[in-house]
């Protein structure tokens, strides 16, 4: 226990917040980045079964 108290350098409290505001900001631009990925493949596999229909009929 005299490890953890001693010996480590635990961060400052502004460096967690700064690195916390890093880690929101990168989760909200990447969750858009996935939601757009998958809104466009979506689309973009809806027209080509859309077409591929159409010329089996």
């Amino acid at each position: 226990m005299e490890e953890f108290r001693d010996h480590v350098e635990w961060p400052k409290w502004s460096d967690l917040q700064s690195s916390t505001s890093v880690v929101a900001v990168a989760t909200i631009i990447m969750s858009i980045f996935c939601f757009a990925v998958d809104w466009s493949l979506t689309k973009i596999l809806h027209t080509i079964y859309i077409v591929l229909i159409n010329l089996k009929a």
